[in-house]
């Protein structure tokens, strides 16, 4: 698969765009806005200057991998040559089915079709086609130049051959595919939400602070980030989704997302993309400030 058409050219989509660009595949990055599509572009190389600087590339790697990399606002015109589309849109099931759409009527007939998804069911995105077997997930973790897990989503009706190309050009990017089944949440999710739900709900409960909780999980527990300021960075409206989909799809209310996020979403405290969630980001980030109030 050499020509790849990344639909989405947000904070996903650039990154996608930026590794297979790396790895010497010619890359078609498609957005409806062309200001979208320039933010990403100087977002890539600004990305390939750091590498550049910690000499994990060469100057004429930049230059390659930018080259690698052209943008488009035409969707129809930009997939018509892929082999590999995938769409890293905003998560909203109504859009991803449109979009799907759009690429089974001009995409080639051989080619694969992937969603960034996080949440939302691969079985149900290929119901917008007419070859859900060619349909699969991808999905990739911010920050994907970094990142090296890729979870590989197989829909109900998702053929084998197009599982196995797909873990085939995902090791060949360099990251760790990992083949997981089509249920709410998949593999990362079902069990990453469901522990950002319980932080909030011990914060909620008084059991500690913000800064506590994620003290407690990042020297007790080895990770690298406190759930609530992952939840941060992940952001707090798509933390709120995967948390119906969980809910809504496993049929258990033990995964209804608590009071607080809901009420942090519907203020508009999404996390670092809005500059506040459970830390304040209006410093610019460097140092961790706890908001003030949680309700």
């Amino acid at each position: 698969m050499k020509n790849i058409s990344v639909i989405g050219a947000g904070t996903m989509g650039n990154g996608i765009a930026h590794v297979f660009g790396q790895s010497g595949h010619t890359v078609n990055l498609i957005d409806i806005s062309q200001e979208a599509l320039n933010k990403a572009m100087v977002t890539i190389e600004k990305n390939l200057q750091r590498m550049l600087k910690k000499e994990y590339i060469t100057e004429s790697g930049v230059a390659e991998t930018l080259a690698n990399i052209s943008t488009h606002t035409s969707l129809p015109a930009a997939i018509a040559k892929a082999d590999l589309v995938i769409e890293a849109a905003t998560e909203k099931e109504e859009l991803k089915l449109k979009i799907f759409k759009q690429i089974d009527e001009c995409a080639p007939k051989e080619a694969i079709m992937a969603s960034n998804t996080s949440s939302i069911s691969i079985t149900k995105i290929a119901t917008a086609t007419t070859r859900p077997g060619k349909v699969i997930g991808m999905h990739f973790f911010n920050p994907v130049p970094i990142m090296k897990l890729v979870e590989v989503i197989k829909g109900y009706n998702t053929s084998e051959e197009t599982t196995s190309a797909v873990m085939e050009i995902s090791e060949k990017l360099g990251k760790v595919p990992v083949e997981v089944n089509d249920y709410p949440g998949f593999a990362a999710n079902r069990i990453l939400m469901p522990m950002i739900n319980e932080a909030i709900g011990a914060l909620q409960q008084g059991v500690a602070g913000v800064r506590e909780i994620d003290t407690v999980m990042k020297l007790g527990m080895a990770h690298p980030m406190g759930p609530l300021q992952l939840a941060d960075f992940v952001g707090l409206d798509v933390c709120l989704n995967i948390c119906k989909v969980l809910q809504e799809g496993l049929g258990d209310n033990r995964y209804a997302p608590n009071p607080i996020l809901v009420n942090m979403v519907m203020a508009g405290k999404l996390g670092r993309k809005s500059g506040e969630g459970f830390y304040d980001y209006s410093h610019g980030g460097k140092e961790l400030i706890v908001s003030k109030s949680f309700q």
